[in-house]
């Protein structure tokens, strides 16, 4: 079983699959953002699962 932040690498990967074979820049824009919103979420799920020390402040 995958743990969440795993989970959402995975939905990155999808994603930058998906981008790789859209057909038009907007479309492949919006996989690449949307990449990066769940590999953004996979780093704060591995902070609030204690992965990952917090950021000096």
């Amino acid at each position: 079983m995958l743990s969440k932040s795993e989970e959402y690498r995975e939905n990155a990967r999808n994603c930058d699959e998906l981008a790789a074979e859209a057909k038009d820049l907007p479309s492949k824009n919006r996989y690449k953002r949307t990449e990066a919103a769940w590999l953004a979420l996979a780093e704060e799920q591995d902070w609030l699962d204690g992965k990952v020390p917090a950021a000096d402040q």
